[in-house]
């Protein structure tokens, strides 16, 4: 995988490509969760690296990106429309965890003519009939509750609360580690108001897997998954013996599962 950057007026964003560099391979492409990086896709990247082009990311506020400004939904998509640009890719199938997830739904409704599938890992959907006012309340209240827990407590238990295996606990435990508290705080209540923005919501013309940990107790999001596929019809698929990062703590099914959906 070779590193990269894009620079724009808020910031330089990092990214990585490689793979397979074939005009009909798909191309992957993988958004991390709140307060990880890219490393926690790295078992897929190795999986799929011989099949399929990829692109990772350290989304803005995260990782080698955490000093890009100005972090919207909506401006880290045309960031990610104009990597596809500069790479020559014109379709992606886009895999986001949690926050990750907010990023590719928000991709899927600006530009969905390049967006062959999406497949959400521990996300939540945009729009207001999946969340109570209460709810609601809850995750605009997110950053203020965490800020009261003291650091070294709060890194340990985001951590652990997301993972199952040492591995997965390992993977987040390094990303979060490189951010200050109030680096964390401040990623948490851009992340969740720019969610609670998106009041309507959304409706994709292209195939969309929905994929939880059997064992993921944050927050409700299994809840919420099951809501969303009754409402749209997309499938959802459980790995087992994983918690809310799923795709690190069971990588070897997840990777047999995303391959599935590929094919």
């Amino acid at each position: 995988m070779e590193k990269k950057f894009i620079h724009t007026q808020n910031g330089d964003l990092y990214y990585w490509i490689g793979g397979n560099q074939r005009s009909d391979a798909k191309c992957l492409v993988f958004v991390h969760g709140m307060t990880a990086d890219h490393s926690m896709f790295d078992k897929q990247v190795n999986y799929f690296l011989n099949e399929c082009k990829i692109i990772t990311l350290d989304l803005p506020l995260h990782g080698e990106s955490r000093y890009y400004k100005d972090f919207t939904f909506t401006n880290i998509a045309d960031v990610l429309k104009n990597i596809l640009t500069q790479e020559n890719i014109c379709k992606v199938v886009l895999v986001g965890q949690s926050l990750g997830g907010y990023v590719c739904q928000e991709f899927g409704v600006r530009y969905p003519e390049h967006v062959e599938g999406l497949v959400g890992v521990g996300a939540t959907p945009f729009g207001y009939y999946y969340y109570s006012r209460r709810e609601r309340f809850i995750l605009s209240r997110v950053g203020y509750l965490s800020s009261l827990i003291p650091y070294k407590m709060l890194i340990k238990s985001i951590s652990k609360g997301a993972t199952r295996t040492d591995y997965a606990f390992a993977v987040m435990f390094s990303s979060i580690s490189k951010l200050s508290k109030e680096e964390i705080i401040n990623i948490m209540d851009i992340s969740y108001k720019e969610l609670l923005k998106r009041t309507k919501t959304a409706k994709f013309p292209f195939p969309v897997l929905l994929v939880i940990g059997e064992k993921d107790h944050t927050g409700n999001v299994k809840k919420y998954n099951y809501k969303w596929s009754a409402r749209t019809g997309y499938p959802v698929a459980v790995i087992s013996d994983a918690a809310h990062n799923a795709n690190v703590d069971n990588y070897n099914e997840f990777n047999h599962v995303l391959a599935g959906f590929l094919s």
